[in-house]
């Protein structure tokens, strides 16, 4: 279940402040515990391990977020001039203490866009991640990666819902440090299902565009640390039912 962050840190981060970083990198960073598969309709389960920054519904060109007086746009976050739906969004910061493993939050068809930093190398993400450990506070004055990282756009058609939704995993300082597990377009997916890993600092977020059909509302708030595969971040409602025929 989802936890406050001043809890997350107390229980599983403090117990390892004391550990150098090369036993963290080595013994603890890339572990893929076992976890039991969640498997549920009527919700979308986090895609990833880490601590909620935003949760919210945008326009298209709307701000997700303001850095330093700039905005980040979902057009931006996605790099697509031309998308055009109103969508809800959360987004997760994967610390470093965190299991890097992503999970597909819906069940559905994934396809991928891959896309480089914008500058020569990624902008680090360290100043967050230490404001976010040890003052417990998420200042968006420091996500200034966002307009420039690495970054793979992951798309999932589910034909249960009749849309599309995205899992945006955001690379750290390291480039080409985002690793799917199997690279292959349009592949059926199963909610819960490992689907690649994001070395060391990272960020992901969930995109899911307003539907006619259905009604989806966030079940989480910023400050909160959420697992992936196991949390449920958003519930869906259905609104307006299909006909037999397939018409609203």
């Amino acid at each position: 279940m989802t936890r406050e962050l001043a809890d997350w840190v107390k229980s599983e981060v403090r117990p390892l402040r004391e550990k150098s970083v090369s036993w963290l990198s080595q013994y603890h960073f890339f572990r893929d515990p076992a976890r039991s598969a969640f498997v549920d309709p009527r919700l979308f389960f986090a895609p990833a391990d880490g601590v909620v920054l935003y949760a919210g519904v945008v326009e298209p060109d709307e701000a997700i977020l303001d850095v330093k007086g700039r905005s980040y746009s979902l057009r931006e976050a996605i790099r697509d001039p031309f998308y055009d739906r109103a969508s809800l969004v959360v987004g997760i910061f994967m610390t470093f203490f965190d299991v890097h493993v992503n999970r597909v939050p819906y069940s559905g068809f994934l396809s991928y866009r891959e896309f480089d930093p914008l500058d020569t190398e990624n902008h680090p993400m360290l100043d967050l991640e230490q404001d976010i450990m040890e003052n417990l506070r998420i200042p968006h004055e420091r996500a200034g990666y966002l307009h420039h990282n690495q970054r793979m756009v992951n798309r999932i058609d589910v034909p249960a819902l009749g849309i599309p939704y995205y899992v945006l995993q955001v690379a750290d300082y390291d480039v080409d440090s985002i690793t799917p597990f199997t690279l292959k377009q349009n592949q059926p997916c199963r909610q819960g299902e490992r689907f690649s890993q994001i070395r060391y600092g990272s960020q992901v977020d969930l995109i899911v565009p307003l539907s006619a059909r259905h009604r989806f509302t966030a079940l989480v708030s910023p400050r909160e640390h959420v697992e992936a595969g196991v949390d449920p971040i958003v519930a869906i409602d259905e609104i307006h039912p299909l006909s037999q025929s397939g018409q609203l």
